[in-house]
């Protein structure tokens, strides 16, 4: 028992101190980022983190014509709280909370919405993202990915 105990000890002391996340600590989303072929591609760019926001948008072009859009904002609620929240062409806005942020990789959720439920970004080396919309669909666990590249602004 007394083992166990110093060891539980040791590793509390040497782990470091857990923050909560902020708009900084996912600050490697901004910038500029396409994907897809000639027929279609879609860009998404997110501006730097400043005044509690990140403002996003995204586009994809099928054929030389917008298919779809978006309109994204990630937000620092009043309790410190990041939010994302999506305007999808012809939808309503849902709103996903932060579960996860590292230099890496961010997570957002709602399992109440109807689909997705989980938003998530995962920086690459070599300038690549990928970024996952997932959730249960018509009783159906789906999971699409966007694979994007870094490009100039």
């Amino acid at each position: 028992v007394l083992t166990t105990s110093l060891w539980v000890h040791s590793v509390l002391a040497t782990d470091p101190p857990v923050t909560k996340p902020t708009l900084t600590t996912i600050a490697w989303l901004a910038g500029v980022w396409a994907s897809g072929q000639r027929e279609r591609q879609t860009t998404e760019q997110w501006m730097s983190p400043e005044g509690g926001t990140m403002l996003g948008r995204s586009r994809t072009v099928a054929q030389g014509r917008t298919v779809e859009y978006e309109f994204l904002l990630l937000r620092v609620d009043s309790n410190g709280e990041i939010s994302y929240v999506a305007k999808p062409s012809g939808q309503a806005e849902a709103i996903f909370k932060l579960i996860h942020a590292s230099a890496t990789t961010v997570v957002f959720e709602n399992p109440q919405h109807d689909f997705p439920q989980r938003i998530s970004y995962t920086l690459q080396d070599g300038g690549k993202l990928t970024a996952a919309i997932e959730g249960t669909k018509n009783g159906k666990t789906r999971r699409v990915e966007y694979r994007y590249q870094r490009v100039p602004p």
